[in-house]
């Protein structure tokens, strides 16, 4: 007959799995398709990270011309090396517009408390980023004189960063979309940031360089991942830029970088979804 197991040791055996601890959450995160565009172009396919909670006009109306089919087929036809990617005009030259009227600007936003995961933090300001895109706001002394509590941000023109195309008025932003090829902070606060590319960087930079450019590469087909059945989407994940995986990816960059170091040297990983 076993002997019996002591009051003691039982309880200790029964607790085992929680002094132990829950297994630790994982720090990626899957995508939400509905923000997710699919861009395939003749140099391979772009996928971007829609933020509607940055640029919400600004992302409806890229979704509406998307589904629509106005950006199928559509020329790069202002490809400026180092600089940017233009295209998205029906027309295919600068100033073209779909049959939609004109957007507001959506340069400045405000986010909630600790929507911003912040790499750098000077006197004067901080920078960080919301998902995958990579935003500046005010310092966080500042911050604390908004009674809301929200935090006054604008995107980060950065490598990948997608944005609104516009005239010389602020309130002509329409149809015209582009994408940074490198960084160019100049248009911060100047052009609506609507998402960030998540893969695509090196098809961007390969898109033929010109105004126009003699061969302009095209957008063939443009999609909202949500429109796809679920096995022609693209299956991806991104670690959550407040996690300590990141954080420790960021230091080392940081190390690297020295006093030069801004949020556009950081990218926040991506990988197929598990």
């Amino acid at each position: 007959m076993p002997s019996k197991i002591p009051t003691a040791a039982f309880v200790v055996l029964a607790l085992a799995p929680a002094l132990m601890g829950a297994a630790a959450p994982s720090p990626w995160r899957a995508l939400d398709p509905e923000n997710l565009l699919m861009v395939d172009t003749t140099q391979g396919r772009v996928v971007v990270e829609m933020r509607p909670d940055l640029a919400p006009q600004a992302v409806a109306r890229v979704k509406l011309l998307a589904r629509e089919g106005v950006y199928d087929g559509l020329l790069f036809h202002r490809v400026i090396d180092h600089f940017v990617d233009q295209t998205g005009n029906p027309n295919n030259h600068d100033g073209g517009a779909s049959s939609h009227p004109d957007l507001p600007p959506e340069f400045v936003f405000k986010l909630p408390p600790g929507a911003l995961a912040p790499v750098r933090t000077a006197s004067d300001a901080q920078e960080g980023f919301v998902g995958a895109t990579p935003v500046a706001a005010v310092s966080p002394i500042e911050a604390t004189r908004a009674k809301d509590g929200t935090l006054r941000a604008w995107g980060a023109y950065c490598p990948g960063v997608a944005g609104m195309g516009r005239q010389a008025d602020p309130n002509t932003a329409n149809a015209e979309i582009f994408f940074m090829r490198d960084a160019s902070r100049r248009l911060d606060r100047d052009y609506t940031v609507w998402g960030k590319v998540l893969v695509g960087l090196p098809a961007i930079r390969a898109m033929a360089v010109g105004e126009p450019p003699a061969k302009p590469d095209k957008m063939l087909k443009v999609r909202v991942a949500a429109d796809l059945t679920a096995a022609d989407r693209p299956r991806l994940e991104i670690l959550d830029p407040k996690s300590a995986a990141f954080a420790r990816l960021v230091a080392k960059t940081r190390a690297a970088k020295g006093a030069d170091f801004t949020v556009c040297d950081v990218e926040v990983p991506v990988r197929p979804q598990k």
